[in-house]
């Protein structure tokens, strides 16, 4: 037997053994599995960003898991079982890839996705917007949204359009706050300025969110740095003054510099 289904069938079994004998694996339900999904999810992100192969290994573990004990649980309830799961999303990506699968041309990454797009519309999402998950973070939704509708054509045609965008944004947000406007228009504003910087973002190839999760690991690192050193020189951060802490923070900003040489 190929040693990746030897291995699938094995995790079946010993499912199969948890849900008939674990008390704590028995008492489990899809409700109480989504919040431990959800922070398996996260875990996973962390080690992705970090590029810790072992770690991405066992959260992608961990995630196989949760995914079989989600298909255990809908064949005890007759709904479902995981050949129904792998059946289901198998038609899915032949139904998705005609140009593997069937006889239509698209020669780059780019125009896979606006085919999947118009695919998806014309096989039961018949909003654009209807796949972006209610639930998920703001920044994240923000991109999945912008992507979305680029399928259909409503987006920018250049970059420095954004960047306009973001400019135009910026000056709102800026002429509210020296206004002392409502907070409430200050928020809105502040979120259409988030909103013009993702968009942007996406013209630019960067993941905001992956970008903003580094920078705050950066940050962190760096603050940590600086906590040590003013323990270590027996100095209370609360009585250190910005200049003070800039000396060790500007060091571990050296370090970062010298490690990447």
């Amino acid at each position: 037997m190929d040693k990746r289904l030897q291995a699938f069938e094995q995790l079946l079994n010993i499912m199969d053994d948890l849900r008939a004998k674990c008390p704590w694996d028995k008492k489990q339900s899809l409700e109480s599995l989504r919040h431990l999904t959800i922070e398996e999810t996260y875990e996973l992100a962390d080690a992705i960003l970090d590029d810790d192969l072992d770690g991405i290994k066992g959260e992608l573990g961990d995630l196989m898991l949760h995914i079989v004990f989600y298909a255990k649980i809908g064949s005890e309830k007759g709904a479902f079982d995981i050949a129904d799961v792998l059946e289901s999303i198998n038609k899915k990506l032949i139904k998705r890839h005609p140009h593997i699968y069937g006889d239509v041309k698209a020669e780059t990454a780019e125009q896979v996705k606006d085919n999947w797009e118009k695919i998806k519309l014309r096989t039961g999402k018949k909003r654009v917007l209807s796949g972006v998950p209610k639930s998920l973070p703001a920044m994240i939704k923000a991109y999945r949204i912008q992507d979305k509708v680029k399928g259909v054509g409503f987006d920018w045609e250049k970059t420095e359009q954004v960047w306009d965008k973001v400019q135009e944004e910026l000056n709102e947000l800026r002429n509210e706050v020296e206004n002392r406007a409502a907070q409430k228009k200050i928020d809105e504003e502040f979120g259409d300025f988030l909103f013009a910087m993702i968009n942007y973002a996406r013209f630019i190839n960067v993941n905001p969110e992956n970008a903003l999760e580094r920078t705050n690991k950066k940050f962190i690192k760096r603050f940590e740095h600086l906590e040590k050193e003013a323990k270590q020189a027996g100095k209370d951060m609360r009585r250190m003054n910005l200049s003070e802490m800039d000396v060790f923070w500007n060091e571990a900003k050296d370090m970062e510099r010298d490690s990447e040489q």
